[in-house]
């Protein structure tokens, strides 16, 4: 059913889940938010007849809406069309989490506290893991994370990969419309470094992050992978253009 309006409360939080052919996990995601009892909006991105049919019977659930993007377009893409609709519909935060199951959803109370005690700020979850995490997909972190601490010029972002966080909506919604940005595997990357260019602070959260045998992963190896490559390059160029005032700031004594 559709989303209400949001209250008048100063903290407005709905929680965005973009899908893409997870029907086989998406309902407990949304049994795990509603536990929590906020409202959360479902952003299908361009998913398959079968996933279709299974969001449109979630959003039948109070507190739980549906946006339909036709054509798939990737991660970042679902989720900026999720900010837009959270934006208009006068939420003040969007929670994001996966939809494929490896985020706990019992830690989700945890991040809005954390957001309502720091609401300037992105609160970023760090992935703690257990013996099912791939460990090509572990190591492989690290160079972005490397990446991420050049371009920053800073050891602050701990991991910009966890797709668990809360974010100001004002701050993104300014970033948005002044920058372009990765609709697809860079984006949680690329706009975590850009508000931190932006001076919006960042808070951190352990959270248990799982890896289900079952598990549905849309991650292109080349694509992808070419994609963050591509992604890390604009960022260093963007980082040169603004190294004198990322050196004022760190001898300012900004975190990093």
């Amino acid at each position: 059913m559709p989303l209400e309006p949001a209250t008048d409360a100063a903290h407005r939080l709905l929680v965005v889940i973009p899908v893409y052919d997870h029907e086989h996990a998406i309902a407990k995601v949304v049994a795990g938010v509603q536990q929590a009892a906020v409202p959360c909006l479902l952003v299908d991105d361009g998913s398959r007849a079968s996933c279709a049919l299974v969001l449109q019977q979630l959003s039948q659930q109070p507190q739980v809406g549906l946006l339909r993007l036709e054509r798939n377009q990737g991660k970042g893409g679902a989720m900026l069309a999720g900010f837009a609709h959270a934006a208009a519909l006068g939420y003040s935060h969007v929670l994001q989490i996966d939809a494929d199951g490896q985020h706990d959803t019992a830690d989700i109370p945890a991040f809005i506290a954390a957001s309502q005690q720091q609401p300037d700020a992105v609160i970023c979850g760090i992935p703690a893991y257990d013996q099912s995490v791939p460990k090509a997909r572990l190591y492989g972190r690290y160079a972005t994370h490397i990446w991420v601490w050049i371009n920053t010029l800073s050891l602050h972002l701990r991991d910009s990969m966890c797709g668990f966080r809360v974010y100001p909506l004002a701050p993104l919604q300014q970033l948005v419309a002044s920058e372009r940005l990765g609709r697809r595997m860079d984006f949680d990357t690329e706009v975590l470094v850009r508000l931190y260019w932006r001076q919006v602070p960042v808070a951190h959260r352990l959270t248990r992050v799982t890896y289900p045998v079952d598990g549905v992963s849309h991650f292109d190896v080349w694509r992808d992978n070419l994609r963050i490559s591509a992604m890390h390059a604009r960022l260093f160029l963007g980082m040169l253009r603004r190294l004198p005032r990322l050196l004022r700031q760190r001898l300012s004594g900004r975190p990093g």
